[in-house]
C-alpha cells in the first residue's frame, strides 16, 4: 500500500506513468506476488492521513505500506512536532495491523529558511531511529535541482522522473520484500 500525496498520486501524469504504476509493473516483472494500492491524495497531510489510516489498513491489509507524507506539512509550514507526532502515530497503526513499514523522506526547497528546511528534513531520520524503521531518505534523489524533471508548477515530477523515484523507493523497498 502506497500512503503519500500528489508526489505518488501522479498529479499531472497519466496514471501508467507515475511511479507507483511503474513500481506495480516492476514487482510484476520480478515475479513478486503483491498488489499495489495506492491510496494517495493530493494535497494530504500527516494529519489527514493519521485520521484515514485504519480504515486504509482494514479495508487493504497490506503487507507492506509505504509512506510518504509530510511534503504538504512542509510546504504550508505546519508544527514539525504535530508531523512527527502524525507519521509515528501512522507507523504504529501499521505494525498494530502487522505491515511492514517503509518511511519515505522529503526536503523543502531553500526559500523556506534553513532553520525550517533543516528541521523538516530531520523529522524523517528522526521517525526512523525511533521506530526502526527503513528510510528513503529524499524521494527526488537525483534529480531534484533539475527543472526539467518537473512540470510547469515547479513542484510536481515529470514523466522522465517517475523512473528516477521508482528506483529510489525500491532500493528501500526491495528488502522488505518476499518471494510467496
Amino acid at each position: 500500500m502506497v500512503y503519500g500525496d500528489s508526489l505518488s498520486a501522479g498529479y499531472g501524469l497519466p496514471r501508467e506513468q507515475d511511479w507507483v504504476s511503474l513500481l506495480a509493473q516492476r514487482l510484476r516483472d520480478e515475479k513478486f506476488d503483491y498488489r499495489v494500492a495506492n491510496l494517495s491524495i493530493s494535497g494530504e497531510t500527516t494529519l489527514g492521513g493519521r485520521n484515514r489510516i485504519v480504515a486504509a489498513l482494514q479495508t487493504h491489509q497490506p503487507a507492506v505500506v509505504i509512506l510518504a507524507l509530510g511534503a504538504n506539512d512542509g510546504l504550508r509550514g505546519q508544527n514539525l512536532e504535530a508531523m512527527r507526532a502524525d507519521l509515528e502515530a501512522m507507523v504504529d497503526a501499521c505494525r498494530r495491523f502487522n505491515a511492514r513499514v517503509l518511511l519515505v523522506g522529503m526536503r523543502l526547497p531553500p526559500n523556506y529558511g534553513t532553520a525550517y528546511t533543516e528541521k523538516f528534513h530531520a523529522v524523517f531520520g528522526a521517525v526512523a531511529k525511533r521506530r526502526k524503521l527503513p528510510l528513503v531518505p529524499f524521494l527526488f534523489e537525483g534529480f531534484a535541482e533539475q527543472r526539467e524533471y518537473f512540470q510547469a508548477d515547479g513542484i510536481h515530477p515529470a514523466a522522465a522522473a517517475q523512473p528516477m523515484m521508482l528506483e529510489t523507493v525500491w532500493k528501500g523497498l526491495r528488502p522488505l520484500l518476499k518471494r510467496q
